[in-house]
């Protein structure tokens, strides 16, 4: 079992996710945002955003990126359907 699960953690994908997550948090900490911060910001996209759109919230990707010398928000939003407004 301990095999198994040293297998699982040390696959090639887990340490990408690991690398991801770490370069996550460096980035947030450094834009002095919080994780809670994030999740508000989160939460407020997706109220906006599903006003318009039907999305897909369990697939959707909010994040922070480094730029040379600023942090920028990035977001993957899958659209499922627009909604009809008059």
């Amino acid at each position: 079992m301990l095999d198994s699960l040293m297998r699982i953690f040390n696959s090639e994908k887990s340490g990408k996710v690991a690398k991801k997550r770490l370069q996550m948090v460096l980035i947030q900490d450094r834009a002095n945002v919080s994780p809670e911060v994030m999740e508000l910001i989160r939460d407020e996209i997706i109220q906006v955003i599903s006003k318009y759109m039907v999305i897909d919230k369990t697939d959707m990707e909010l994040s922070l990126e480094n730029d040379d010398d600023s942090v920028a928000l990035v977001a993957n939003i899958p659209v499922h359907n627009m909604k009809h407004h008059r």
